[in-house]
């Protein structure tokens, strides 16, 4: 065996050892994933038309003092008054003012709403804010859409950036291919979400890349009472669904 050989050989042994070894990570991942897939099956069974959950997403950067952040706060007080419970990414801005109307509907009616936090681990959002009952934490954006989507029931969109349109799009689009059941999709603010929708129906349903009948789960709301009024016909429905 020449030296020039030998190196040759070692590199093929480290080649083959590192294919043997992803070769057994991705199996690995495979079954995490089929199991991930029945324990989420088994705990949408047993909540099926037990409990009923508003998503609202909204930006991070909305302040305290601002019409967005009192038309959230009061959207979500009226909803915990019907006993829904409120699903927000648990920190501040839009998410914390959901969540703080939550906590003073349930309080105010003795409801069984409940306010949910999924966090996220971000440098500018170090800690879910103070106004929960539930808290779940994720490391990735994936993982945490997910979870929104399995526990909510309709969603609410009220202005955001990014994150909020990525949250936005991505329900759409699940509801578009059913791996979620039609749901409303209630945009609240007129004057911020009115454009993107135009875009929409004159750009992207113009060139046949979507179907009239996609636009059927969205509304656009301009009042937080009008918001409430299409989420809680929809939970109406879902009750009377679930009781026969």
């Amino acid at each position: 065996m020449t030296a020039h050989s030998k190196p040759q050989e070692e590199q093929e042994q480290i080649r083959k050892e590192r294919k043997g070894r992803r070769k057994h990570l991705d199996e690995r991942l495979r079954n995490l994933h089929q199991r991930a897939l029945v324990i989420e099956q088994q705990l949408r069974e047993l909540e099926d038309g037990q409990f009923y959950r508003v998503c609202i997403f909204g930006s991070a950067r909305i302040k305290p003092d601002s019409v967005e952040y009192d038309e959230a706060f009061s959207l979500a007080r009226m909803l915990a008054w019907e006993g829904i419970d409120i699903l927000t990414g648990g920190g501040p801005g839009l998410m914390e003012a959901a969540n703080k109307g939550a906590k003073l509907g349930q309080e105010e009616k003795q409801s069984k709403s409940m306010s949910f936090g999924l966090s996220i681990e971000l440098d500018f959002e170090p800690e879910p804010n103070h106004h929960l009952d539930v808290k779940r934490h994720h490391h990735k954006f994936s993982s945490r859409l997910d979870d929104f989507m399995r526990l909510s029931n309709s969603i609410v969109a009220t202005p955001g950036g990014i994150g909020t349109l990525l949250e936005l799009f991505f329900s759409w689009q699940l509801i578009q291919v059913k791996h979620l059941s039609p749901r409303p999709i209630v945009l609240m603010d007129k004057s911020f979400w009115s454009g993107v929708i135009d875009w929409m129906r004159d750009v992207v349903l113009a060139r046949g890349l979507v179907s009239a009948k996609d636009f059927d789960v969205i509304t656009i709301a301009d009042t937080p009472e009008e918001v409430f009024q299409a989420i809680s016909e929809h939970h109406q429905k879902f009750m009377l669904e679930h009781k026969k």
